[in-house]
């Protein structure tokens, strides 16, 4: 149920529509109406005309599962966090849990990447000259 705004128009002030707050956390309004459709933010107010009003408290929360995501945190972890802060309880121990599991994954990437660049390097000194009728990293590539 989305809750309805009828205030003056200086407490609206105060309240943000999906596109100002698509700009100051630099996230698709869609990617915003996505987020409220599977909880992750919460239905926003809204005028009589339909319009969805934001808080400031919007912001920051949509700054944080943006920021999360684009640092690999998957959205079910992103929940967790979020359930975590929305508890009040500041179990940091949670978090330390599902930051170190994500932590752990990035290393991983880390390490695989690394196999990956080394494995470039080969096939780029192979392909130095580029005067070859055929490409060693092509043939490479086809034959794994």
């Amino acid at each position: 149920m989305h809750r309805h705004f009828t205030g003056s128009r200086t407490t609206s002030a105060a309240r943000l529509q999906i596109g100002e707050l698509a700009r100051r956390t630099g996230c698709n309004v869609e990617t915003i109406r996505y987020y409220e459709k599977v909880g992750m933010l919460a239905p926003p107010m809204r005028t009589e005309g339909g319009y969805r009003l934001y808080r400031a408290d919007d912001v920051r929360r949509l700054s944080f599962i943006r920021r999360a995501r684009e640092l690999g945190f998957l959205p079910e972890e992103v929940r967790a966090m979020l359930r975590l802060s929305d508890e009040q309880t500041q179990p940091c121990a949670e978090v330390k849990e599902v930051a170190m599991s994500h932590l752990a994954d990035v290393r991983s990437k880390i390490a695989d990447l690394r196999t990956m660049e080394a494995a470039l390097e080969i096939l780029v000194a192979k392909c130095e000259a580029g005067l070859s009728s055929s490409c060693p990293l092509i043939e490479t590539l086809s034959n794994i």
